[in-house]
């Protein structure tokens, strides 16, 4: 995989990201995983939060809106950052920068960091993590919200007469790649094993607080009807990490 080249698939998808992300429905996130995330961040009120691969800003500003002190948004697509900026409230900020490269930021600077579905997109999700422990605070929190290892795999739905029989799992162990079609851009996401997530979470020396599967509530199933497979299979995964309070240091 080519970070350049990654790069320029969201470039591509930038523009049809913002649109969604600020006028469409987008009924995975807004019906399924945002109040999940939230409730995930714990009491943000009064905290510094960092935003690992912000977008075009979207979850920051609900961080603020439930009452972060401050939130940075990092992320290497400009076009992303430059839509951020366009309604930065004063308490929010936004940088062009790798998440997996945070140097720029001194150690134990934050109370809570989110990773949003952004570290099914990065080469090293290893370097984001460990970075990431560094720059929170002791007792702090990181969020992951990424894709499930089970749809992360190859494996389309069987249908018959165009219905959903079920889900075909292929290709587990088989770590890399894969390549899928978002919003009409071609895009890249990287398949991990579940296992591979939650050596790199301890060997950075995250503890794991609590492992979430989100599904659609009965409320949110009348608002977005087009959920329903999602109480079927696992589609994302939230894993909630801690900083210890005393820090022995990474794990062999």
């Amino acid at each position: 995989m080519n970070k350049t080249d990654l790069q320029k698939e969201w470039r591509q998808l930038a523009s049809p990201w913002i649109a969604e992300m600020r006028e469409g429905r987008n009924p995975a996130r807004r019906g399924m995983l945002d109040p999940v995330a939230i409730r995930a961040c714990g009491d943000v009120r009064g905290r510094q939060v960092l935003d690992c691969g912000c977008g075009e800003g979207r979850f920051s500003r609900m961080l603020l809106e439930c009452g972060a002190a401050h939130v940075l948004g990092v992320d290497l697509c400009v076009p992303m950052i430059e839509a951020a900026n366009q309604l930065a409230a004063g308490k929010d900020t936004y940088r062009v920068a790798d998440v997996e490269d945070l140097s720029f930021l001194s150690d134990s600077s934050f109370d809570v960091a989110v990773s949003y579905l952004n570290q099914c997109d990065l080469p090293a999700f290893e370097a984001n993590t460990r970075e990431v422990f560094r720059v929170l605070k002791p007792g702090g929190r990181f969020v992951v919200v990424t894709v499930h290892p089970m749809r992360s795999a190859d494996g389309p739905w069987m249908r018959t007469d165009g219905v959903k029989q079920h889900y075909i799992l292929d290709r587990y162990f088989d770590e890399g790649a894969r390549r899928w079609n978002m919003l009409g851009v071609d895009v890249t996401n990287i398949h991990r094993t579940l296992s591979t997530y939650i050596q790199a979470y301890r060997q950075a020396g995250f503890t794991i607080d609590e492992f979430i599967e989100p599904a659609p509530t009965a409320g949110n199933l009348t608002l977005f009807p087009e959920l329903d497979d999602e109480l079927r299979v696992p589609n994302f995964i939230v894993f909630v990490l801690g900083k210890p309070q005393r820090v022995s240091g990474p794990r062999a």
